[in-house]
């Protein structure tokens, strides 16, 4: 007994021994003033700008001000159980977000984190949420279109791989219906997608993730939400998480398009953190660098030249507008930094004309050089059209008697305009875009009735891929019209229209 005691003495005596103190050298903080979503916290010296930091009641801050003898903290949840003296703890880790294929299909937050309940995402890399715009050298031309599967846009306002495209609008006038529609035509395309939710309501989002799933679309798109019943603070940071996670794909080699589902209510929640860090407020109480808060988001989206791999980031902000206002502080703003807009107006919304596409306001200033051979050659003249039926429509008002060309003209824009219609949730592919547009810029569907064209449309699509699905497959994968082909797609119009009708 007393050896075996003595053995247990031993091994203490020698654990003592062998003991020697490690001393962690961590800087801790205090709150010294915490609300609304804002700390002020003090003693943190070597804090760095937006560096995490993690409260004592576990949830996690950004550092956003860095002033003489505090900084300002602003707060990436539940700050009602935050007290003044509480600790903070940097993390010595800059804000940043997981990137990578595992992302794909996911429903994440603004920190990247899943809350779609399928567990971790396997993620072994992360992306600073700012960073630095690809220089001018190291982009190459936009060359390469994205198919939106949207006429309208498609046709007189392309988008391009690695072009910003601003969709611009009042509410309720079919914004989010754009991207939605865009993503689920990028079916098989090779373009990842990625649509960042800002201050939309829990509901609708679960409503806009069922309808990816319903159409196979979440199988290459990621949803980054921060919703209206968050902080502030994760409304800011969300578009810079979701321009992170798209940069990836575009840093190795891949194409990815991001939507900003919207900038608006971005620069909201920027103001409303800007103002209680005490920052001047300058026009409509925006901060002074609200034009450099969306700008540097933008300018992120790129495609890369050969040498750094040629992916692309396309980007599709949104701004609301207030009675079609677009001269407001924040549109014009987003209008200058972006490459292009597509204006939607509501009368035209609320008089049919969905999607609701003012083509006379809308722009692309990318063109042509983001649109394939075959949309070229049906497509040319179609906004010239457009703008000649609407003056003559305007004109045509003001008295009864046309003559036969001015009549004709009409009656044209009129068949166009209806082509031009397109129900929710429906992209058409370029080849059915192609025949379409040829039939009504080339005059063979003038004897179809006005109220009839959307029945001879579904009615044409079903005869051209079971009758004629060779001249169909030839445009959709060589990208052009040749002369034969224009030729049996004609033929194959005018023996529809007149068995038809």
């Amino acid at each position: 007994m007393a050896e075996v005691t003595g053995n247990i003495f031993d091994s203490l005596l020698q654990q003592v021994q062998d003991f020697s103190p490690s001393v962690e050298d961590v800087e801790v903080g205090f709150v010294q003033e915490v609300g609304d979503g804002i700390a002020r916290v003090a003693g943190l010296a070597n804090i760095r700008f937006s560096e995490l930091v993690r409260f004592a009641n576990g949830v996690a801050g950004i550092a956003f001000n860095l002033e003489k003898d505090n900084i300002g903290v602003i707060i990436m949840g539940e700050y009602d159980t935050i007290q003044e003296g509480d600790e903070v703890r940097p993390t010595g880790r800059i804000a940043s977000v997981p990137v990578g294929m595992g992302m794909v299909g996911r429903v994440v937050n603004a920190l990247g984190e899943p809350i779609d309940g399928r567990g971790a995402i396997p993620a072994t890399e992360f992306y600073n949420i700012e960073r630095i715009a690809p220089g001018v050298m190291q982009r190459q031309n936009v060359g390469r279109p994205v198919q939106t599967g949207i006429v309208a846009i498609d046709s007189m306002t392309p988008v391009g791989r690695g072009q910003r495209q601003l969709i611009i609008g009042d509410r309720q006038t079919g914004k989010t219906a754009i991207a939605i529609d865009t993503i689920l035509n990028q079916k098989g395309k090779d373009l990842y997608c990625i649509y960042v939710a800002i201050g939309k309501r829990r509901g609708e989002i679960a409503r806009l993730v069922a309808t990816l799933e319903q159409n196979g679309a979440m199988e290459y798109t990621i949803v980054v939400t921060a919703t209206a019943s968050e902080a502030a603070a994760l409304q800011y940071i969300a578009p810079y998480a979701g321009c992170a996670i798209g940069e990836w794909f575009m840093e190795n080699g891949k194409d990815a398009l991001i939507v900003y589902d919207d900038l608006s209510k971005h620069a909201w929640a920027y103001r409303q953190v800007s103002l209680l860090m005490r920052r001047p407020p300058g026009r409509e109480a925006y901060p002074g660098d609200v034009f450099y808060l969306h700008s540097r988001l933008l300018e992120r989206a790129a495609q890369l030249s050969k040498e750094r791999g040629g992916g692309s980031l396309t980007a599709l902000p949104m701004i609301e507008t207030l009675l079609g206002d677009v001269s407001a502080y924040v549109p014009t703003n987003v209008i200058s930094i972006t490459d292009g807009q597509i204006f939607l107006e509501g009368e035209l919304f609320n008089a049919g004309q969905r999607p609701a596409i003012n083509v006379g306001v809308s722009v692309s200033r990318v063109g042509g050089d983001a649109q394939t051979k075959a949309m070229k050659k049906v497509a040319g003249g179609l906004r010239l059209d457009l703008a000649q039926f609407r003056s003559l429509a305007a004109f045509a008002q003001f008295g009864s008697d046309l003559d036969k060309s001015t009549q004709r003209q009409l009656d044209r824009g009129l068949r166009l305009t209806e082509l031009l219609k397109q129900p929710q949730y429906q992209p058409l592919s370029l080849t059915d875009q192609v025949a379409l547009l040829y039939a009504g810029t080339r005059g063979l569907i003038d004897a179809v009735p006005v109220e009839r064209v959307r029945a001879w449309q579904e009615g044409f699509l079903r005869a051209y891929h079971s009758q004629h699905a060779a001249v169909a497959d030839a445009i959709e994968t060589t990208k052009i019209v040749s002369d034969d082909n224009e030729a049996k797609l004609k033929q194959a119009i005018i023996d529809f229209t007149a068995n038809w009708s």
